[in-house]
């Protein structure tokens, strides 16, 4: 994560061009699949490269540049290892953006089948920057560190262009990644007011408060979790050790990130085990029928507007299931309660079905956590003869305190 990816993202985007960012980590088969799938023209990396990218690139017939940075106030430097497939030139001033331009493309995970390529437009982007502005009444006055990496979109949207949008400081870690020893000093340095990540790093964050604690803290108005579950105890854990709200959101790539959050305590309370309500688009709780349902009903999550993808690309079997009666399926099921905060019980493939009832293996995992020797836990249905799938068997990792 450095200066040099933020400058080529936005100067990407801005050309009327798409950025597909990916995992420096990746394997050669890795990254042929995802340049194939994207149909990159071109591979952008820092000037020591990246074998296992270029081995995949000269393979595709993909030309190559890197970029330099001599100092943070000097001009980019691109140099192109071979000619590029297009020798068209326009001038920066003359290019318009439009709304339905592809800016991002990114890929949503594959665990059952391969991974589903998702095209966000200008517009996508912008309606997810107003949202997540609006919800955490983002000012210049704020500032954050970014710790998740810019190939996903939380920390693209959430930690980079939203704050860029809002006028608001945004600092690279100065690991150059997310590191719980640099963390606070980071965050003290640049005098940040909130930060956003994903459960797993609130739970080192904490774990490094409780052993090895910091001389000061910075003030902070929120801080945000999202991308995974985050258990109760762990949120109350954060709020007592830091003195700040914790924000549960919930979001996906299809969303362009952000779709539900908890509010700011001068919005309304924040529930614990609730992503939140709705922010910025239209949400509903579906039957298989496609018939809205009312309060403390299950079924599953759907929603639409301007911040939603038209479509998977090259995918017409994923895009008959995921567009149905006029919304995009989430493949989360959940309920409303009676203020309009969300609750989800899982994903629709991974309840537990047990004689026809359904049991949700988030909330035992936070029933397990509520154990001070838990650390992390994770619940599963096992095949039953009687039952079909008998009560969860847990995984359990402990750690003694």
């Amino acid at each position: 994560m450095d200066e040099q990816f933020v400058i080529l993202f936005l100067a990407v985007i801005r050309a009327r061009a798409t950025a597909a960012p990916l995992n420096a980590a990746y394997t050669t088969d890795e990254f042929e699949f995802y340049l194939s799938d994207s149909e990159s023209k071109l591979l952008l990396t820092p000037t020591e490269g990246n074998a296992a990218a270029e081995a995949a690139a000269s393979k595709l017939n993909i030309s190559h540049a890197t970029a330099s940075l001599a100092s943070p106030d000097s001009e980019l430097t691109l140099s192109l290892s071979n000619e590029p497939n297009s020798n068209n030139s326009m001038s920066l001033s003359s290019l318009i953006n439009e709304p339905s331009d592809v800016a991002l493309f990114l890929h949503t995970s594959g665990t059952t089948s391969r991974p589903k390529g998702v095209p966000l437009t200008q517009l996508n982007l912008l309606s997810s920057v107003q949202n997540i502005k609006s919800v955490y009444k983002l000012t210049e006055a704020d500032s954050t560190v970014i710790v998740l990496p810019l190939f996903h979109v939380h920390g693209l949207m959430a930690g980079l262009l939203t704050s860029l949008g809002s006028g608001a400081a945004v600092t690279l870690p100065s690991a150059g990644r997310f590191s719980a020893k640099t963390f606070w000093a980071d965050m003290n340095k640049y005098n940040a007011t909130w930060y956003t990540a994903v459960p797993t790093i609130h739970q080192i964050i904490l774990e490094r408060h409780l052993s090895n604690p910091e001389p000061d803290y910075p003030k902070l108005r929120f801080i945000r979790s999202c991308s995974a579950s985050l258990a109760p105890v762990i949120l109350n854990r954060l709020e007592e050790s830091f003195g700040a709200p914790v924000l549960e959101a919930y979001a996906m790539t299809e969303a362009t990130h952000l779709m539900c959050s908890n509010p700011l305590p001068e919005d309304g309370p924040h529930k614990e085990g609730s992503v939140g309500r709705p922010v910025g688009q239209e949400m509903a709780i579906l039957d298989e029928n496609g018939v809205v349902q009312g309060p403390r009903s299950k079924g599953e999550v759907c929603i639409r507007g301007p911040n939603v993808t038209k479509g998977y690309k090259n995918n017409p079997e994923a895009n008959k299931t995921a567009f149905q009666f006029g919304w995009f399926h989430t493949g989360d099921v959940g309920f409303f309660d009676e203020d309009g905060y969300l609750n989800l019980v899982g994903r629709i493939k991974e309840l537990i079905n047990r004689g026809g009832e359904k049991i949700s293996p988030i909330e035992v995992d936070a029933v397990l956590l509520t154990h001070p020797d838990v650390a992390q836990a994770v619940a599963f249905g096992v095949p039953d003869d009687k039952y079909g799938e008998e009560n969860p068997a847990t995984n359990l990792l402990c750690q003694f305190f």
